[in-house]
């Protein structure tokens, strides 16, 4: 089986592709799917936007997560992410934001974004692998790291040089398997292998560093024999910098974030991390992120 990807193939990408629900998107493209460039801000802006009207659902979402990895989410798959290279999503709960790309790859149709989370729909709270090529699902956080770790560890006996890359949440780090994982990647020196952080720094039960201490962050994923990078996670073009592979080893990308990003009611706020917004509140949401609204903004 290939090892999965979701991102197009870009020319000018390094030469080398959910805790809740993990994924990876197939290498075979169809002809459905989109080639041409994308543009990470407009694609960070899309997925925004499309997280914020989930969230207007009659079941809500994980708004807060979503709207805080946008700009992670977009950088690796409207620039790095190239055919043959793996993505999985460690914070599945940020299922609207993975929903939002795969609907601008032209992997789900867009129309499908209005079923999120209704009876019948695919599009469940967090992924499924019954979706076009997403290859894994779970809900516990706390695994895609390891599921990374296994694809890495194959390409390098393999001898390719495929990239796999994942996406995790700042309190998923408190589990256990995270540093089970990050201690046999560090002690193989994977290459290829990049873990971003989305440190927006509050969990469902409140701030990370109230529940389980986290910092320093980067010294133990040094200490673990990563070479760990902090980044403003909303500066696209130091995320592109940042979240590149090293051929030494793994790397941990800490990407400083805010909860709720460009959502000024959602912003920093803990009761942003899962919200059923009304119908007023998506119009204001959908507003603040630069969409015209009809019938103003209340």
């Amino acid at each position: 089986m290939a090892v999965p990807t979701t991102g197009p193939p870009h020319p000018s990408a390094p030469a080398h592709p959910a805790v809740e629900a993990v994924e990876a998107v197939e290498a075979d493209h169809s002809s459905a799917v989109s080639t041409a460039p994308l543009d990470p801000a407009e694609m960070a802006r899309r997925i925004r936007e499309d997280a914020v009207r989930m969230a207007g659902g009659p079941e809500g979402a994980h708004v807060g997560g979503s709207l805080s990895c946008a700009d992670l989410m977009a950088v690796l798959h409207a620039q790095l992410l190239r055919p043959g290279d793996s993505f999985v999503l460690s914070k599945g709960h940020a299922a609207p934001a993975l929903y939002s790309v795969l609907v601008q790859l032209g992997r789900l149709p867009a129309e499908e974004l209005d079923g999120y989370t209704r009876p019948g729909s695919r599009l469940f709270g967090h992924p499924s692998h019954d979706l076009p090529g997403v290859e894994f699902a779970t809900g516990s956080l706390g695994h895609g790291l390891g599921l990374s770790v296994g694809l890495a560890i194959a390409e390098q006996l393999r001898g390719g040089d495929r990239h796999v890359y994942t996406v995790l949440g700042d309190g998923e780090l408190q589990e256990g398997s995270v540093w089970e994982a990050a201690l046999l990647a560090g002690h193989r020196k994977l290459p290829g292998l990049v873990a971003a952080v989305d440190r927006n720094g509050l969990q469902i039960t409140g701030g990370t560093e109230g529940c389980v201490g986290l910092e320093p962050l980067d010294a133990k994923f040094a200490a673990f024999g990563w070479e760990a990078r902090i980044v403003d996670g909303h500066d696209l073009s130091a995320l592109h910098e940042a979240l590149q592979p090293s051929p030494a080893g793994p790397v941990a990308v800490i990407a400083r974030t805010v909860k709720g990003r460009g959502v000024p009611f959602l912003e920093g706020r803990v009761a942003g991390h899962y919200a059923k917004l009304k119908p007023d509140l998506v119009r204001r949401g959908l507003a603040a992120l630069g969409q015209p609204v009809a019938g103003g903004t209340s």
